[in-house]
């Protein structure tokens, strides 16, 4: 149905909003449908494929309009080239045997009356009456100049002529509607959708919605582990694929089945957070089925007994380390070796790294090495590729993100992937100037807790300079940092590198500059997808159509009043205490 998001806007502030696909008969109803929603005004809202049931049947209503101020018209949409031909409504008939008659007057007032019956038996509704009129539409159809019916006049049928500027036809029938009863206000439209959506304690609402989201991704996860199959007889396999392609989950899922038939295996990645996020996961396997080691490639080396700097050092990171750890390679025993070696977000391992690797197997020449890559981070970062044959398989699947979600970023992406995410709320975004998106950050993670968003369901992820917060945390120590990635009070703050191969339903990103502009699309990709559920995108529009490109910037724009005002709205309310003390902007920069 087409359908308002309640969390999109504050009151009144709201855009028409397609969650989920509706059905449609033919083209030219969806064609009708779309033209609709897009000349609509903000605060105008529509449902389509309304179904009621009672006693006396079931009654479906095509399109309900609900507009604040003006009305509510329920719109009978048939489909096909419809004539009214002596009196009648006909279409012609699908075997060619003449004409089939139609009646989309009389379905439109049924409709209309099963609302209105819904409404008068409904608990939560108290307005009464509201103004309601039944329309059709024969999208694809013409009529008569002169048409006109005792029980359609033309004012009240739309037809191919009238797409142009159907939205104001329906608010003239609205308005000349006769002796009608007052039109609905913003609240009464309000509580009209809470009685058609359905509204439950919001709390534990949101919070089945989150859960239903996660376990629909796992169902579909497991569905793809089929793509594991195709590996069983192949040693050494890349698996590729974009964000929310599900390689974690598989990468976890391979290294289980490795483990299980008794081999040896090391699941690697170089991102701290998503290494404690694997041994998180694989910790909770039967003890047959846990790898041999999980963490970070330098975590191998610390492992070892390499010592670690005094302080944070990236030369050391990047070249003393693995020198010294390919000395302690060669001279490990083989008990101390791996028959498999599983790797996650392959694409941020440096070439000097994969010696070494090599150089932990039993044998260098044919033991296993499975390697999990985002082609698209490869392209934007000019990444190396592993140097080593490997079998390519590619997936193209994004079972993450919601259409509105995968659709903002889809643009940044050189490999197309379909996405199989339902569709959901609309994308927020906050037009600011760099220096106050951390500012406007806090405001809207603070919004997102007022709406009863889990704490532990929320990461603000910044593009620059880092959230103060975070600088807090990393001066107590990267230890102190990575763990409030799992503390479920508050939310996580970091920096939209730290969190490649990690997610969150909710990301608030802000856009508060690059340190390097050459990057800046290969963050914009990664903060734009790491959300489930919701993405609020605080930032300057011109900016991101200058790094990002066009296309990113429009997804983002349409929305980005209606955002802006409900975040306005939220700054001005007593808020629930976030964690972080200050939304200052933070003035330590993040090093490369």
């Amino acid at each position: 149905m087409l359908v308002p998001d309640g969390d999109s806007a504050g009151p009144g502030m709201t855009t028409p909003l397609l969650q989920q696909v509706p059905s449609f008969a033919t083209l030219s109803e969806r064609r009708f449908a779309e033209k609709l929603r897009g000349q609509l005004p903000d605060d105008a809202l529509i449902f389509a494929n309304q179904r009621f049931t009672d006693r006396h049947g079931d009654r479906q209503a095509d399109l309900i309009v609900l507009w604040p101020g003006l009305g509510i018209a329920v719109i009978e949409v048939q489909g096909g080239l419809v004539h009214f031909l002596e009196g009648q409504w006909r279409l012609p008939s699908t075997n060619a045997q003449g004409w089939e008659r139609v009646d989309p007057v009389e379905r439109a007032l049924k409709a209309k009356y099963a609302l209105r019956d819904y409404l008068h038996q409904h608990p939560r509704w108290t307005r009464g009456n509201p103004r309601t009129i039944h329309m059709i539409a024969i999208p694809a159809g013409g009529l008569d100049v002169d048409f006109h019916t005792p029980d359609a006049p033309r004012w009240l049928v739309l037809d191919r002529t009238d797409l142009p500027h159907v939205a104001e036809r329906i608010a003239s029938a609205l308005r000349s509607g006769g002796a009608q009863p007052a039109p609905p206000t913003q609240a009464d439209v309000r509580q009209l959708v809470d009685c058609l959506a359905g509204a439950a304690v919001p709390q534990r609402d949101l919070l089945m919605r989150l859960g239903e989201r996660e376990d629909t991704f796992e169902l579909i996860s497991e569905e793809q582990a089929r793509v594991l199959d195709l590996t069983s007889d192949q040693g050494r396999v890349e698996i590729r694929g974009g964000a929310g392609s599900g390689k974690t989950w598989l990468a976890i899922e391979l290294a289980r089945r490795l483990a299980t038939s008794g081999r040896s295996v090391a699941v690697m990645c170089s991102s701290p957070g998503l290494a404690e996020f694997l041994s998180r996961r694989t910790d909770l396997l039967a003890r047959g089925q846990r790898p041999t080691y999980v963490g970070t490639f330098h975590g191998l080396g610390l492992r070892w007994g390499v010592e670690p700097p005094s302080e944070d050092d990236v030369d050391y990171w990047e070249r003393t380390l693995p020198n010294e750890m390919a000395s302690f390679a060669a001279g490990l025993l083989y008990s101390e070796r791996f028959d498999s070696i599983v790797i996650d977000e392959a694409e941020d391992f440096a070439e000097s790294w994969w010696p070494i690797i090599l150089a932990t197997l039993r044998d260098p020449e044919a033991s296993e090495v499975y390697v999990f890559s985002d082609e698209n981070e490869r392209v934007l970062a000019g990444q190396r590729r592993p140097p080593m044959s490997l079998v390519t398989l590619d997936l193209s699947e994004n079972l993450r993100n919601t259409k509105q979600i995968a659709q903002t970023y889809a643009s940044l992406t050189p490999v197309a992937m379909r996405a199989r995410g339902a569709a959901g709320r609309p994308v927020r975004f906050v037009q600011c100037a760099p220096d106050k998106a951390v500012e406007y950050s806090d405001v809207a993670i603070k919004a997102l807790l007022e709406e009863n968003w889990p704490a532990d369901s929320l990461a603000l992820l910044t593009t620059d300079t880092p959230h103060p917060y975070q600088v807090q945390l990393q001066e107590q120590g990267e230890d102190a940092y990575w763990s409030s990635l799992w503390d479920d009070e508050y939310p996580f703050y970091g920096h939209v590198l730290d969190f490649t191969g990690l997610e969150r339903p909710a990301v608030i990103l802000a856009v508060n500059g690059f340190e390097d502009e050459q990057r800046a699309r290969e963050m914009l990709y990664v903060g734009l997808s790491r959300p489930r559920d919701l993405l609020v995108v605080c930032g300057d529009l011109a900016m991101i159509r200058r790094l990002g490109g066009d296309d990113v910037a429009n997804r983002l724009s349409k929305p980005a009043s209606t955002s802006r005002a409900a975040t306005s709205a939220k700054a001005a309310a007593p808020a629930k205490a976030a964690r972080p003390p200050s939304t200052a902007a933070a003035t330590s920069a993040r090093s490369s």
